[in-house]
């Protein structure tokens, strides 16, 4: 037998075996996605007028899939599905256990998660009532958050500050520490997984992403929160060629 063709098969089968599982892995997270109840919530938004066609995603992660979906109106808006199956229970018990405009039954998954989404919505409101550029949010309805699309014209949705570095990193960062700032003094809340893995890079403007978990500055875990937010994001520009102290970053965040 040729050891060529040999070779050549053996790849063909591999390229098939791959595709039979990245289907199947497909067909399971879409599943997963896709309850009857996350059905039925998407009909609801449908039928009032809040999402008129879902497309492809834009993100996916451990506890929540984003996709582009059609407003009635026409334009483009993030839709943001939390699943309830993989959400990671313990850590939204860690974040909303201790703020005070959150009483849920945490030992209720779709309760929590449901909190979890309503969290973010409000979360994202007090941002923007203190002019931090986050997504605008739109609705958020049991485990589905509406929120504005971060993107172009054409649809394609804006890199995140990892995959896209910013060309003026000094200006970036200057932005994001008073937007930690007003974060801190304004709206009252601390992000809790600041990094360049959460802030998109539109347009050379950072815009804050993922609060969910950000917690009310008076949680008895914001101040560790902080301080994790201010190393994130020094270790982060410091790849950027931006150089900056804990004590530093943090004395121009908590002073007003």
């Amino acid at each position: 037998m040729d050891p060529k063709v040999s070779k050549a098969d053996a790849a063909l089968d591999k390229m098939r075996a791959e595709k039979r599982l990245k289907s199947v892995e497909d067909r399971r997270v879409a599943s997963e996605v896709f309850d009857k109840l996350t059905l039925e919530t998407l009909y609801k938004l449908a039928n009032n007028g809040y999402l008129n066609i879902l497309n492809g995603a834009i993100s996916t992660g451990k506890e929540a899939n984003v996709f582009k979906g059609i407003h009635d109106k026409g334009h483009i808006v993030a839709v943001k599905i939390y699943r309830i199956n993989t959400s990671d229970f313990k850590k939204m018990q860690y974040y909303i256990q201790g703020d005070p405009r959150f009483k849920v039954r945490t030992n209720n998954k779709r309760q929590l998660v449901n909190a979890w989404v309503n969290k973010e919505f409000r979360n994202l409101n007090r941002c923007l009532e203190a002019d931090i550029n986050v997504p605008e949010p739109v609705i958020a309805k049991n485990n589905v958050l509406l929120m504005e699309f971060i993107g172009d014209e054409d649809g394609n949705p804006a890199p995140t500050l990892r995959n896209q570095p910013p060309e003026k990193p000094e200006k970036c960062f200057e932005t994001l520490i008073n937007a930690m700032k007003k974060m801190y003094h304004d709206a009252k809340l601390v992000h809790g997984d600041l990094s360049g893995y959460n802030i998109l890079n539109h347009n050379e403007e950072p815009v804050i992403i993922d609060v969910s978990q950000s917690v009310v500055t008076d949680h008895p875990i914001s101040r560790e929160l902080l301080e994790r937010d201010i190393d994130n994001i020094i270790r982060d520009f410091k790849k950027f060629g931006v150089f900056a102290t804990h004590d530093e970053i943090k004395q121009k965040i908590i002073e007003k």
